[in-house]
């Protein structure tokens, strides 16, 4: 299986999260995320599965000096990395908690924001009442989240990025199809859902894909489940680094209020 332009190893997954957040994508959803949101000074901000706190800053920045970002992760390095560069924000303060029993009393925030982090999570449905209970009545929760069913990796033989997308979806990722599901999901935890944004980037370049999607690595894992043969595999991969390039995923960005 050729190596050639692939990133062969996993990435650390803090420094993952900081390299998504420095691309234009990053930049822009998350920008559109905040906008969203419409955050004004004074308000208390929950960063639902903050990690290491990569956008506790530019919440920071929103509520103002009056206002406070509150991130809650389940991973405790992350909650430790995040706890780290938010220590100079008198605003920010990091918590050890679980999306699916919010360590917070009831109508607590005025915003909340999730950022691919309900693809991961048990019960979605779970911790969307919890953003639901802990957020004030008109309160706004803001989710940013893919649809893995919707990945298309251009290929002459269009059977091999059926079987790469089919993995995806069955194995690699808990919640794949979330990103078009939470509109539904959202209101069946009481919130109403006045705006669904969708966001389809398109990558031109075989590195900048590979460094959010993983391609080798992924397809490794679809060769070790069954999904691909590795001689499969090894064509798919050759005609990504050889052959002109394209590959698109749709981005949900979903507006829920309480």
């Amino acid at each position: 299986m050729t190596s050639f332009a692939f990133e062969t190893v996993t990435p650390d997954a803090f420094a993952y999260l900081d390299r998504v957040a420095a691309t234009d994508l990053g930049r822009s959803y998350k920008r559109h995320v905040l906008d969203e949101l419409g955050i004004r000074p004074g308000e208390t901000v929950l960063d639902l599965g903050c990690g290491p706190g990569t956008d506790l800053g530019a919440l920071a920045e929103a509520v103002t000096a009056t206002g406070a970002v509150i991130g809650i992760d389940y991973d405790r390095a992350a909650v430790d990395a995040a706890r780290g560069r938010a220590a100079e924000r008198s605003n920010v303060t990091v918590r050890l908690g679980d999306l699916h029993d919010l360590p917070l009393p009831d109508h607590t925030a005025d915003r909340a924001r999730t950022d691919r982090v309900l693809q991961h999570v048990a019960d979605p449905v779970r911790a969307l009442r919890e953003a639901r209970r802990v957020l004030r009545p008109g309160g706004r929760l803001v989710m940013a989240e893919p649809d893995w069913g919707t990945l298309t990796v251009d290929h002459p033989d269009s059977g091999l990025t059926r079987a790469y997308t089919q993995y995806v979806t069955d194995e690699a990722v808990r919640n794949a199809r979330i990103g078009s599901q939470l509109a539904r999901l959202a209101t069946d935890a009481g919130f109403t859902v006045p705006m669904v944004v969708p966001v389809s980037p398109v990558f031109r370049d075989v590195r900048a894909a590979d460094g959010i999607l993983g391609l080798e690595r992924t397809a490794r894992r679809a060769v070790g489940a069954g999904y691909f043969t590795e001689e499969a595999a090894r064509r798919w991969l050759d005609h990504l680094t050889d052959g002109p390039f394209l590959a698109v995923v749709t981005f949900y960005i979903v507006v829920a209020e309480s």
